[in-house]
């Protein structure tokens, strides 16, 4: 393929195209893709768009797509079979056993194999943000990757096919951005760049609005961007730009007495430029397409409702000024509109769903506070914490007999912690080979570096073991591991889980983090597979757009969401410093909010224990969560 730099490994980019719709590539996230493509000039993938039906018309495609991509049309049987266990977008490596799925984490990779390939593009790389961070958090934690990921593209998808003659109500996710760019923007050298603001304000002779007594999350929101807007002088986007343009920002004098004395409470908070704050991102690079998209529809059809989206708006008309962006945007049939003046809309005052959750919480007359008053209301219904004998606490494997690259020492950790792992891996290890069959498939879930599925595929060769693990420098690390050991019945994919669609007989999770636990074990009951689970950080467990706590109906009619909360935050103080009295309360906590997971499971026709891993000084956190269909 023609432009193509050499790189070490060939991979594939596989795109789902459904239809086309006002010029747009349906789903949204193939379009992402390829703006980024075009803005990254990136020609180190072979790029395939794949049919998500046999008969999608694509007759028009070439209209929309960059003249500069050598892209393949193919179906989804044609897809290796490990994307066919993926959700789209995907990249894949040769040999086709390392997967990465899912919009942000394909994304992320584009913009390193585009900076790999031209590293004097810093303007690539600044695409990650402060740390690299942008949009690595997965979408079950972060609400702003969710956000960006799946709400906001599929919100406008359904707003393309349903528009009609008829007004249609505008998504709620379109309108929880605008209300995002309202927010005070934070960064790492905030109270400098507020200082240097309050300098040019008093300069200009400007009052800066007090943010006393106001919420923060409005404090933006008294003049809506109008300086951004309408001045290339305001800071922001001096400082905004100057990045842009890889210029470093001229070295500032002493501030004035008044200025450095000044408190941070009265500085004038920093307003949104970009998605994200100040500095252009991956983010905006995902919101573009779906924003502009929008927009031609309510331009045509409902003009009158753009005087609702005043910072959007004016997002809009910026981003057009990054270089690159048009040329990049042209290419994908991406043509800006020329918007009206918008007027700024009165300030509302918005309510962050912290704010409300706090309000319930101070109003619940049922919260009685500590985890004795808590355990004691279960024990008054009969729940108790009470674990199921160990079927064998005896049984290891004979690590002295295994390969090296087998055992978690080969994961450079000190020598007790490496036992403390040998350990924990005997009861995770143990538990699967007494449910395993020859041509199960078994999936390591949050894989990490690999300890638990590199011995699963080595000690169960008639099996096929997938890992799965969002962080990439993890995933890499197993594999290494892997290839070390010349295992051919392993798969690595990077993802968040939900991204896994593939059928599974057995699911396997070594501490995984709040949450991922739960994620975990509904992943396993909607695929009806058997799961081995050990919990970790309880303190992170919380109400997600997925999950409410406790689980079980069984709880459910006894604790409060607060009360609930209580027993996870002790759950945590089980650490081998802390007192024995104290550990005890910790442990029992511990049991009580994974019995009702256990619980939980049952009420979906499970058989579940929880046991506490032999012995129990391999973990502080030494629960298994056992489940078995029905």
């Amino acid at each position: 393929m023609k432009g193509i730099k050499n790189s070490p490994t060939e991979e594939s980019l596989y795109l789902e195209y459904s239809h086309q719709t006002e010029g747009c590539i349906l789903p949204l996230h193939t379009s992402v893709a390829l703006f980024l493509l075009s803005y990254c000039d990136c020609k180190v993938f072979t790029v395939c768009l794949v049919l998500s039906e046999e008969n999608a018309d694509t007759s028009l495609l070439r209209e929309v797509l960059s003249q500069d991509l050598d892209i393949q049309v193919i179906s989804r049987q044609a897809l290796p079979p490990i994307v066919q266990n993926c959700c789209l977008p995907a990249v894949v490596e040769q040999p086709d056993v390392f997967c990465r799925a899912g919009l942000a984490v394909v994304l992320r990779h584009i913009i390193q194999k585009s900076y790999e390939a031209e590293p004097s593009r810093k303007e690539i790389l600044e695409l990650l943000g402060f740390k690299k961070t942008c949009l690595k958090a997965c979408a079950e934690v972060s609400q702003w990757t969710r956000l960006c990921e799946l709400t906001i593209p599929l919100a406008v998808e359904n707003f393309l096919q349903e528009s009609s003659d008829q007004p249609p109500a505008i998504p709620e996710e379109i309108l929880q951005l605008e209300r995002k760019l309202s927010e005070p923007v934070r960064v790492h050298n905030d109270d400098k760049l507020r200082r240097q603001k309050l300098k040019q304000q008093k300069i200009a002779g400007v009052k800066p609005p007090s943010s006393k007594g106001k919420p923060r999350g409005n404090a933006g929101a008294q003049q809506p961007c109008k300086e951004l807007a309408g001045s290339s002088k305001s800071l922001e986007l001096k400082v905004a730009f100057s990045k842009l343009t890889v210029q470093d920002t001229a070295a500032t004098n002493r501030e004035p007495s008044d200025i450095r004395k000044a408190k941070t409470s009265d500085l004038p908070p920093l307003e949104h430029v970009f998605a994200e704050g100040l500095y252009f991102t991956l983010a905006d690079i995902v919101l573009l397409p779906c924003v502009h998209h929008f927009l031609v529809i309510i331009c045509k059809k409902f003009s009158e409702k753009l005087e609702q989206f005043p910072l959007l708006a004016s997002w809009y008309q910026r981003i057009q000024e990054v270089p690159k962006v048009k040329t990049a945007a042209s290419k994908c049939g991406i043509h800006f509109l020329c918007l009206p003046e918008v007027l700024n809309s009165a300030s509302k005052s918005y309510l962050n769903s912290n704010e409300v959750i706090a309000v319930e919480e101070q109003n619940d007359p049922f919260f009685t506070g500590g985890p004795r008053p808590t355990m004691t209301k279960l024990m008054e219904k009969g729940i108790e914490a009470m674990f199921s004998p160990h079927p064998c606490p005896s049984w290891t494997l004979d690590w002295n007999s295994l390969p090296a690259a087998v055992s978690p020492k080969e994961g450079k950790m000190s020598t007790d912690r490496a036992l403390r792992k040998q350990q924990q891996l005997n009861n995770l290890v143990y538990m699967v080979l007494n449910q395993a069959k020859p041509g199960d498939r078994i999936v390591d879930f949050c894989s990490g570096g690999g300890h638990v599925g590199i011995v699963l595929a080595h000690m169960l060769p008639s099996c096929q073991v997938i890992l799965i693990e969002n962080k990439e420098l993890s995933l890499i690390r197993a594999k290494k591991r892997s290839d070390e050991l010349g295992l051919s019945n392993i798969w690595f994919i990077q993802a968040n889980m939900e991204y896994f669609t593939g059928m599974f007989n057995i699911g396997v999770a070594l501490h995984a983090c709040g949450v991922a636990t739960d994620m975990v074990i509904e992943h396993c009951i909607q695929t009806r597979a058997s799961f081995i689970t050990c919990p970790c950080c309880y303190g992170f467990i919380q109400n997600t757009s997925k999950f409410n706590f406790p689980k079980s109906e069984k709880f459910k009619k006894t604790l409060s969401y607060k009360e609930h909360m209580i027993l996870c935050r002790f759950a945590d103080q089980t650490a081998v410093q802390l007192p024995p009295q104290r550990r005890l309360i910790g442990k029992q906590c511990m049991c009580l909010v994974d019995m009702d997971r256990a619980t939980a499971a049952e009420e979906h026709s499970y058989s579940v224990q929880v046991i506490s891993m032999e012995p129990e000084s391999c973990s502080p956190k030494n629960n298994m969560i056992v489940g078995v269909p029905i």
